[in-house]
């Protein structure tokens, strides 16, 4: 078929058209956490309503968890609650729940995958916005609202508006101290944060066709900040591979046939698109967010827009957000100094991830006015970053090594900002108020730029620190 992988999966998972013009869609797997389900399940409890698919959907706890000790009960009472409340209802909808008892707990959108929950062609729903990361295994997956999350834990079923694809052609090879971050950052940055509005965005071309899942994961986590509602890879040979021997992905020949059907997802090569875009991965520089959406960034080596530097209707824009990051029209971002260095979140919280950090703070020590944390994204990534003694490299340079959860991501756990820190952040929004202070301001950057910042104590070309000699 000529089709889009959205359209395959689309169809293949569509109930019914609606009167509205939505469609109903099954979804194949449902990931919930301690946040947004609440609500969902005291909805079904008031109309005496049970999950309709318990063996669909699976739990972890992640956004309110402390990362700096997982005593129960919590010092934050209502974070106490949350979890006691997630608890009460996997245990009595007969959900599984990756708690903090598990060895399989972390952040939602970094466990689904390495447990193999995540497989092409799936629709995957979750009440967190960056449920497109599941996008890189080739899955539709979006993020819903609390009443979404009802609707799918009562029916497994979601009323969709139809999207549209546009496909994001990554040409040519990225150069030494790009990263996926750097990438998704360049394409917000050309197609702007309200751009993906009504699409799909689909990635490919050589440089994406070279990343690794995890690679890929970043790239997509990022496509709702673009505007979309999905971002997703074409499956492939990668895809299969990392998929082999997870958990729940299938076995022995029901894998083989499983691969078979998760390759012929992937869009048709004379595939029709609504829309294409061709990004040079040639002119990608390390990039840094300057202002208060992910869309406002420049190549660590440009200087901070001016006024003139932008269109009439993105100048009222910038003043604000220059004006609330204390940072001067025309000036080099590089030599911006840090106050905090975060690595880690569902954006980059990954083993390689990490080990792209350690590879620049080895042998090396944070400044000492910053203060620096590493989070893994799940306690199966810890244990991996711990026996390949990355742990080790990152406390002796002065982090602080932390259990997984999404952290300093967002301000609902006692990692936050101060005042008007200053945060070099390996995470996905530098809104206002974002890392826990109303005042403290985000920088958006790839993990080796937030550790090369962490040593330099201000933002600084990775690939200069790579090219020194250490201490």
């Amino acid at each position: 078929m000529s089709d889009t992988l959205l359209k395959k999966v689309w169809d293949l998972h569509t109930v019914r058209r609606l009167p509205s013009g939505q469609t109903q869609l099954f979804i194949g797997l449902h990931l919930v956490h301690e946040v947004t389900s609440p609500q969902a399940f005291d909805m079904l409890r008031l109309r005496g309503r049970p999950v309709a698919f318990p063996g669909r959907t699976f739990a972890t706890v992640d956004h309110i968890v402390p990362t700096d000790t997982t005593a129960r009960p919590f010092a934050d009472d209502m974070a106490e609650q949350m979890l006691v409340t997630l608890e009460r209802n996997c245990r009595e909808h007969g959900v599984p729940l990756f708690d903090l008892t598990s060895a399989d707990q972390g952040i939602v959108h970094v466990i689904g995958p390495e447990l193999g929950l995540t497989q092409p062609g799936m629709t995957i729903a979750c009440g967190d916005s960056h449920t497109s990361t599941h996008g890189a295994f080739g899955s539709v997956a979006f993020g819903i609202g609390t009443s979404q999350v009802r609707d799918v834990l009562a029916s497994q079923c979601l009323a969709m508006e139809p999207l549209k694809v546009r496909r994001i052609d990554v040409t040519g090879s990225l150069h030494p101290g790009v990263f996926a971050k750097d990438v998704i950052l360049a394409i917000i940055r050309v197609l702007g944060v309200n751009g993906g509005v009504g699409f799909a965005y689909e990635y490919g071309g050589p440089a994406v066709e070279r990343m690794t899942m995890d690679e890929r994961m970043t790239v997509c986590n990022m496509s709702i900040e673009g505007g979309a509602r999905v971002g997703y890879v074409n499956p492939d040979r990668d895809t299969v591979d990392y998929l082999r021997g997870r958990r729940f992905a299938p076995t022995g020949d029901a894998f083989e046939r499983a691969a078979e059907r998760w390759l012929r997802y992937a869009s048709a090569p004379d595939a029709a698109y609504d829309d294409r875009v061709a990004i040079d991965a040639s002119n990608i520089g390390p990039m840094v967010t300057f202002g208060t959406n992910p869309g406002q960034s420049v190549a660590v080596d440009e200087r901070v827009p001016a006024p003139a530097d932008v269109s009439a209707d993105a100048r009222n824009g910038l003043a604000d957000a220059l004006a609330y990051m204390d940072l001067r029209p025309g000036a080099p971002i590089a030599g911006t100094r840090v106050d905090v260095a975060f690595i880690g979140s569902c954006t980059n919280g990954r083993l390689s991830d990490l080990q792209a950090a350690a590879a620049i703070v080895r042998g090396r020590r944070v400044a000492k006015h910053v203060r620096a944390l590493v989070v893994p994204g799940s306690r199966r990534v810890a244990g991996e970053a711990e026996r390949l003694g990355l742990h080790e490299i990152f406390q002796e340079a002065g982090f602080e090594w932390r259990a997984a959860g999404c952290s300093m991501c967002l301000a609902m756990n006692p990692d936050r900002l101060q005042g008007r820190e200053l945060s070099a952040s390996s995470s996905n929004r530098n809104f206002k108020g974002r890392q826990g202070s109303p005042t403290g301001r985000t920088l958006l950057m790839s993990p080796a730029m937030v550790a090369a910042a962490a040593v330099a104590g201000e933002v600084t070309d990775v690939r200069r620190l790579a090219g020194e000699p250490k201490r």
